[in-house]
């Protein structure tokens, strides 16, 4: 496991890690340590060694590591025990490296203890160019390295187009640009560039043949890193990848933005099915590369991890036939993933009758432990917990949801299914059961639910149910998977549950995007269709508790600029759903005048709705996953 704090989910992102992490500090942290002559007195005022020694390893020789916390005397990092900084004058060492960025200060304060003759260096001599940097006046803003990857393919008649938009403009940002690094499987580099991103709200389109073209390259599988230079708002890259054939259109399949963190686990990956190949990518988040041994894969709530006999070199991509590792295990059994904090969140690809599908597992939560308050939530708070899920119409989609535990301290998941029609009206309720942290239960619509029950869709909500015991923490996660009936194409999407629309709160539930909870509003991105395929959403308005009777929705195109083109209302049901196409809702000049680059705001202020998106074409391939909003 690699020694690196990651992520808080009260703090968010841990700055440091992303700045030691980015693609060029590995580069110029090792030319800093070239230039140290040996032994090296490393000074730890602030407990950055454990991670810098973790993701760069490559150090001269120590003649100690020294600290100004008496606490952290004697106490271990990254195998070294802590010295006292008063003893640094006599260590003897040839080089000092302050492991500080904007160390002006901390250099100034140890100027007199410094070995006679030592060189003296910084972390400040491995920031990023200033040019790379938002801020440059202070290195570790966090939106100095508002980053992240993405799986990148362009490789067997499959290619990737990621969209997203300048959400960063509505915090005020004004210049912002990409820097993008692209990997192939092995993690070598195949190219580096900066695109332009439009001064407003504009749509952002990166698409694998556009660039292979470009800079001529072979076909390829990897990731691609991604830096927002001049963010405002957010710290995150936020975007949906699509994967498509380019020859038949047999695979298609959408994907959400990656955490930008990595977990020490990742869950929510599903076993194979008859007839199925599952694929987990393991794709190198660092430039030091992951042993053999450090990734494993376990049947979830076995305990029995069966660990990868191979090294991933630095960025490189990696394809793990489940199979392989856990051979027999079949759907609907549930795969964990211990990742050893080396990568984001992985990619799985399922396999079956010449198409693929990709999609994401998702972090598996560790030190968060059952809350036995959410139990006595009072009434106020309704239903309180919910997660909502897709139906898509029944007489051509088969649905299956399957509860995934989410957290490595989760034993338990009891849980029932409130199924809703369009209009808010509930059809039916099944309690799943208190399941067990190894279960097998993937709940079949059509074993619910009449034939002809939500013939247009709708949707259900995964609730917390304790009437047989059983605990809680919040984090509560499914996989939905849908099916197509006719052409045997599926897709599928995993998410958590929340908390939404009352005015009452409950820690930080209702969430919101900006300011304190509860959060009452939506604003969702919809990407347009391309090539024949037609973009959709399902808008779900999800209430713990009664909400407004509708929604006051407003669905509003714009162009590759930022242009509001065309606006379009929408009113949906509280508790109900719609199902949106894009192209039912404005006209043909209007979706022309948009651009490929184009996409729809979906925007309520009366709510918060919550949406999955994706793309349908004409042989019955379609995609599907969750939407994000800023």
């Amino acid at each position: 496991m690699l020694d690196i704090n990651t992520f808080d989910a009260r703090a968010g992102g841990n700055v440091l890690y992303k700045a030691l992490a980015h693609p060029l500090a590995a580069k110029a942290i090792s030319k800093l340590y070239q230039s140290l002559p040996a032994p090296v007195a490393l000074v730890d005022p602030d407990g950055v060694a454990a991670a810098l020694l973790a993701l760069h390893p490559g150090i001269p020789p120590l003649a100690g590591l020294y600290v100004q916390d008496v606490l952290a005397l004697g106490v271990e990092r990254a195998g070294h025990a802590g010295q006292a900084l008063t003893d640094l004058p006599h260590c003897g060492a040839a080089s000092v490296l302050i492991a500080a960025f904007d160390a002006g200060r901390v250099l100034d304060r140890l100027r007199h203890v410094l070995p006679p003759g030592a060189t003296v260096v910084t972390l400040d001599a491995a920031r990023l160019p200033d040019a790379m940097l938002t801020n440059p006046r202070r290195y570790l803003d966090r939106l100095n390295f508002a980053t992240n990857f993405a799986f990148f393919r362009e490789q067997n008649g499959l290619s990737t187009r990621l969209v997203t938009a300048n959400y960063w403009s509505g915090y005020g940002a004004t210049q912002v640009r990409l820097w993008l690094h692209l990997y192939d499987e092995a993690g070598a580099t195949l190219a580096e560039w900066e695109q332009p991103v439009p001064s407003g709200p504009g749509g952002i389109v990166i698409d694998s043949r556009a660039i292979r073209e470009r800079f001529g390259l072979p076909e390829f599988t990897g990731q691609l890193f991604i830096h927002a230079i001049g963010a405002a708002g957010h710290d995150v890259v936020k975007y949906a990848l699509d994967t498509f054939g380019t020859d038949n259109d047999a695979s298609l399949s959408c994907t959400h933005d990656a955490n930008a963190w990595p977990s020490g686990r990742y869950a929510g990956i599903p076993a194979p099915g008859p007839g199925e190949r599952v694929i987990v990518w393991v794709q190198n988040s660092h430039a030091v590369p992951i042993p053999a041994g450090a990734i494993a894969l376990d049947r979830m709530g076995a305990e029995q991890p069966v660990a990868v006999g191979r090294a991933v070199a630095p960025f490189a991509t990696l394809a793990l036939d489940v199979a392989d590792l856990l051979p027999g295990l079949a759907w609907p059994a549930q795969i964990e993933m211990r990742s050893g904090r080396h990568v984001v969140r992985p990619r799985y690809e399922v396999v079956r009758g010449g198409r693929t599908r990709i999609a994401h597992a998702n972090v598996e939560r560790a030190g968060l432990l059952p809350d036995p308050g959410i139990a006595r939530l009072p009434p106020q708070l309704g239903r309180g917990y919910l997660l909502p899920v897709p139906i898509l119409p029944r007489g051509t989609f088969r649905t299956l949801i399957q509860p995934t535990p989410m957290a490595e301290a989760q034993t338990t998941l009891p849980v029932r299914l409130d199924i809703f029609a369009a209009d808010g009206g509930k059809v039916a309720e099944r309690f799943l059961g208190c399941l067990p942290r190894n279960h097998n239960v993937a709940a079949d619509l059509d074993d619910l639910l009449p034939a002809d029950a939500l013939a247009e869709g709708g949707h259900a909500d995964l609730v917390y149910d304790f009437r047989d015991g059983g605990e809680a923490d919040g984090w509560l996660h499914t996989l939905v998977r849908a099916e197509h009936r006719a052409s045997g194409h599926a897709a599928e999407s995993s998410f958590g549950a929340h908390i939404y629309n009352t005015l009452m709160t409950y820690r930080d539930e209702p969430q919101s995007y900006a300011g304190a909870p509860p959060g009452l509003s939506t604003r969702l991105f919809l990407k347009l269709g391309d090539s024949g395929r037609r973009s959709f959403s399902l808008l779900i308005y999800p209430a713990s508790a009664a909400w407004h009777p509708q929604s006051s929705t407003s669905l509003l195109l714009h162009d590759a600029e930022g242009r509001q083109i065309a606006a379009a209302p929408l009113t949906i049901a509280c508790s109900g759903s719609a199902l949106v196409f894009p192209d039912a809702h404005f006209s043909a000049a209007e979706i022309v005048a948009a651009g490929p680059s184009g996409y729809v705001l979906i925007r309520d202020t009366t709510c918060r709705l919550f949406g999955y998106h994706g793309l349908m074409n004409s042989a019955g391939g379609f995609s599907m996953d969750h939407m994000f909003g800023f």
